[in-house]
């Protein structure tokens, strides 16, 4: 007998390969929700800036999973780029909970990401999924984002919005792109260093996705990040003791915002410290829990 169908968005990022692989690995039919020409019943076409998609060819799957969204690191922030990502987010987002609450068999869960970022630079507080939002272009962006999901909902989907943290792989992200320069000892902590960073491993990430799934449970948001975060400046001495760098040339705040503007405070200096208290509370166990393990196992290290 075969196992139900997942749908994915996303599914060429460096979280949705891995979700891909993992439910493949498990035997399970996956549609890959894709902009190009679809190739096949395991691929379905849409265009969110043309409101266009697909839709019957997600009729009757198990759950839908949905990261697309426009990369928030990929350059300096100005008004058009803001808006492609907001729209790619949102707007995307809506148009996938507008076709799901039109199927006749939609499905019985839609996980939607979410970010950390919903709240915005908030110091030493701990920032449960009862938290309010925050300030700044990330967390409306993220409010929205969220919001966006309400036509699935109200037909009756049961929705899941993992707020995703700082994902640990060397394959792509944030650390992926830390790499070189580390490696080459030119690494160092962000403004002062105390702003905080919520992170998960890439192995973790996976499986709450899919914990996200089976548990009828786990509604709205979720805070998809390790129990431990940590300080920049830790962080900072954490990956360069794993390389044997020296990490002693900090990068100023005055030159973060000069060289990276409105992005550079929101996304470098800015911090929250965020807890996955409805994971925990849920039993939800982490392979990673303390970041000398993630950066380990994303290294290869033992």
């Amino acid at each position: 007998m075969s196992l139900p169908a997942f749908a994915i968005s996303g599914s060429s990022g460096l979280v949705g390969a891995a979700c891909v692989l993992a439910w493949r690995g498990e035997g399970r039919r996956v549609v890959r929700i894709v902009r190009r020409g679809a190739g096949g019943p395991d691929e379905a076409w849409w265009d969110p800036a043309a409101g266009r998609i697909e839709a019957d060819k997600l009729e009757g799957l198990e759950a839908v999973v949905h990261l697309a969204g426009e990369n928030v690191a990929a350059g300096r922030w100005n008004a058009a780029r803001k808006e492609r990502i907001r729209a790619s987010r949102v707007e995307g987002t809506r148009l996938l909970a507008r076709a799901l609450a039109g199927l006749k068999r939609p499905p019985r869960v839609l996980v939607s990401a979410s970010a950390v970022g919903y709240y915005g630079d908030r110091g030493d507080e701990p920032l449960t999924e009862d938290a309010a939002p925050g300030r700044g272009f990330l967390a409306r962006t993220c409010v929205e984002w969220e919001r966006a999901t309400a036509p699935a909902r109200e037909a009756g989907v049961r929705v899941a919005l993992p707020r995703i943290g700082v994902v640990l792989s060397a394959a792509g992200g944030a650390l992926g792109r830390m790499l070189t320069p580390f490696r080459l000892g030119l690494g160092g902590r962000l403004g002062d260093g105390r702003q905080y960073m919520s992170w998960i491993a890439l192995d973790d990430l996976v499986a709450v996705i899919r914990r996200a799934i089976d548990d009828e449970a786990l509604a709205g948001p979720l805070n998809a990040v390790s129990p431990n975060p940590v300080r920049n400046s830790d962080f900072t001495r954490a990956l360069g003791r794993l390389l044997c760098r020296p990490t002693v040339l900090p990068l100023p705040a005055a030159a973060v915002r000069l060289l990276f503007g409105e992005m550079g405070r929101e996304l470098l200096l800015a911090g929250a410290k965020v807890v996955p208290a409805r994971l925990e509370r849920a039993g939800f166990s982490f392979l990673h829990r303390d970041l000398d393990s993630a950066l380990r196992a994303a290294l290869g290290s033992r």
